[in-house]
């Protein structure tokens, strides 16, 4: 049976859990639309890296529309640049690096440079905004005003800039530092800076600035995300127009949780965090969600409340972190009986990642999470209410019911949306952000943005481009055609490749015997291939199915045959209870070749869609077809949204049928609809 999305995996009392999530996201029958908006120049980190994650296009960060009427649009890139955009063209508005050289630097740690900006809700009077950058600390003579134990990196520092004429633009004005953070690692320094676009004039929350501070990638192996004395691996809340801090320069205001206790500080909001790396608020709602990137294999969105406790490093996700295990793949274990009394606060919403180099750990769906938005705009309304966030590296986006993402209850379902071009070709995000850099081309770098009407944009730093949710699609969402074959039980309606193997009665077609594996290119063992009405172009298969097979063999199956060309040359849709290596669970292609897997749910690697089939019963399932786009779609029991999907244009037409790889299993009620090919 299967557990609730994000579920994480019962293990015993004590015993490590390797696969903390063991339902992946599901495919989405929806899509976004996205368009062209702005592409930016080419930078380059300082120093040169040599890190080939950091040799992207541009790093652009993220986007945000300035808060002045205008339409303008604000995007900050990594390497030192502030842009702002008009009419999709962007234009340099402030030098952040040459600012700051020869301290400034980009070249070293995922999230150094010129991390992020965010302009006072007032800025179109008070002309303010704000930035965070990192500077080398064996370049600065200053001292931090927060930092870890050990030898200090670098520094996180955050200005406040006031621009003489908020509608130039170019920046001309002042500037003033009001922050200082020192890292005693390369990584998790301040990601995201900005103010509650929620909050409304003469509220507490109005022009309180929320800063995101990671644990400097040390929190792994010391308590600081723990400490309450320590700003790292914490949200914090602060003004910047108080003057009440221990360095004079900004605000410590009144209703922070921690304003009032002895031994804290006051600035922060929440704490336990290992990397917080982007957070936004719901504008219905006003909840504030957080993507965090997990160590292990959690990625999680945390919705954040005042005081609230994470757990990092005693917790990650929903498990305990155990900081001291000498196998790296044994860290996560069961939470104790006694948890409540911790108080800790667990995901709304979770995925599993891929483990890092040289761990051998259970491969999953993704990278890191990068954050995102709950739409609330009005040009889609079919999007309202979805959280829509993604996984950074791999470039998959996924969204989830803003509704479902409550605390104390089961994760909520993560699905993932399927991207189309305005012509409504589907693509994936690689495609859309390629080639890369060499030596890194799948890194896509995705990132999120908003403007003032809660419009998304989405980014990529693989080729510093910018695109906009302009509408949704459904996929494979083309009729087929009307031709109906029915009827189709019976033996003179077949072509089994061994028919001795095969039964059939006046309702069901019957593997009776699994078939054997023959020369050639390696393909399902045994099918037949339905010989009653046309070969089909566009098609869809509807039919019940149930594996004969026991259930305690893990990997048994059936198949579903299309664009039948010949015994070497066809596509195959395989239902199976396992999802973990490469021949089971998906959409495969044979073409005078060995198999080639094409679903988008594979991740390269071992891990594919969910299930489709784990038990004895009878199933129904659904097989779409569309050449004219070359998208295929598998739906199981009925379910609006597929299991699986796919896209490749390689057979334009053929026939059906249906068989296993090698075990046993039946149909009955095989139905095809179609277009009869030409």
């Amino acid at each position: 049976m299967l557990l609730f999305s994000g579920a994480p995996l019962a293990a015993p009392p004590g015993e490590p859990i390797d696969d903390p999530v063991v339902v992946e996201p599901s495919a989405s029958r929806l899509g976004l639309v996205l368009t062209d908006y702005a592409s930016f120049p080419q930078s380059n980190p300082t120093p040169a890296p040599t890190d080939v994650r950091l040799m992207r296009h541009a790093r652009i960060n993220t986007i945000m529309e300035v808060p002045d009427g205008s339409g303008r649009r604000a995007v900050p890139d990594l390497n030192g640049n502030l842009y702002l955009v008009k009419n999709g063209v962007p234009h340099v508005y402030l030098d952040v690096a040459a600012t700051f050289a020869p301290q400034f630097f980009s070249g070293r740690g995922l999230g150094q440079g010129f991390g992020y900006v965010t302009f006072h809700p007032d800025f179109a009077g008070n002309g303010k905004f704000y930035t965070i950058h990192t500077e080398q600390a064996s370049q600065v003579t200053v001292t931090p005003d927060f930092q870890q134990s050990g030898t200090t990196l670098f520094h996180g520092v955050v200005n406040e800039w006031t621009a003489t004429d908020p509608a130039a633009d170019t920046f001309a004005g002042t500037r003033r530092e009001i922050l200082r953070v020192g890292f005693a690692g390369q990584i998790h320094g301040i990601q995201e800076i900005n103010f509650n676009p929620t909050a409304r004039r003469g509220s507490s929350d109005y022009g309180k600035l929320y800063l995101a501070v990671g644990d400097g990638g040390i929190g792994v192996r010391t308590t600081d995300p723990q400490n309450l004395a320590l700003l790292h691996g914490k949200l914090i809340r602060i003004d910047p127009a108080g003057t009440n801090s221990a360095n004079g320069k900004y605000g410590i205001p009144a209703d922070n949780p921690f304003a009032a206790q002895a031994g804290a500080l006051g600035e922060i909001f929440a704490y336990g965090f290992r990397d917080p790396h982007r957070f936004s608020w719901d504008r219905a709602t006003g909840k504030l969600y957080l993507g965090h990137i997990g160590e292990k294999s959690t990625e999680a969105i945390y919705e954040v409340r005042p005081g609230d406790n994470m757990g990092w490093s005693e917790r990650e996700g929903s498990l305990v972190f155990d900081k001291t295990a000498t196998n790296v793949c044994d860290r996560l274990y069961p939470l104790p009986p006694n948890d409540a009394d911790f108080g800790y606060v667990y995901p709304v919403a979770t995925y599993d990642h891929n483990p890092a180099p040289g761990w051998n750990c259970t491969d999953d769906v993704g990278v890191a999470v990068a954050g995102g938005f709950v739409y609330r705009g009005n040009d889609i309304p079919a999007l309202r209410g979805k959280y829509v966030f993604g996984d950074l590296v791999a470039g998959t986006v996924f969204y989830t019911e803003a509704s479902e993402m409550r605390r104390g209850r089961p994760p909520a379902t993560i699905h993932r949306l399927h991207l189309f071009t305005p012509a409504g070709e589907s693509v994936r995000m690689q495609q859309l952000s390629g080639p890369g850099a060499p030596g890194n081309p799948e890194r896509v770098d995705l990132r999120f943005g908003t403007d003032s009407r809660g419009e998304l944009y989405i980014l990529a730093k693989a080729n510093g481009k910018i695109w906009k949710v302009t509408g949704l699609a459904t996929f494979a969402d083309e009729p087929v055609g009307n031709t109906r074959v029915r009827n189709t039980a019976g033996a003179a309606n077949w072509a089994p490749v061994t028919p001795a193997k095969w039964q059939f009665t006046n309702r069901e077609i019957i593997l009776a015997e699994a078939g054997a594996e023959r020369p050639g290119p390696r393909r399902p063992f045994e099918y037949a291939v339905l010989t009653k009405g046309p070969a089909f172009s566009s098609v869809e298969i509807n039919a019940s199915v149930r594996l004969d097979t026991p259930v305690e063999i893990s990997n048994r199956d059936v198949i579903i045959v299309f664009g039948y060309q010949s015994d070497t040359q066809f596509y195959y849709a395989h239902l199976s209870s396992d999802n973990t290596i490469y021949p089971h669970n998906g959409i495969f292609r044979v073409d005078n070749a060995d198999r080639f897997r094409i679903d988008y749910q594979w991740n390269g690697r071992s891990r594919g869609a969910n299930p489709a089939i784990t038990d004895a019963s009878w199933h129904s399932v659904r097989v779409k077809h569309v050449p004219s786009t070359g998208e295929i779609a598998v739906y199981v029991d009925g379910c609006a949204d597929p299991v699986m999907t796919a896209v490749d244009r390689t057979f334009s037409s053929g026939r059906v049928g249906f068989g296993s790889f090698d075990n046993i299993g039946r149909t009955r009620d095989f139905t095809v609809t179609g277009t009869p090919a030409t």
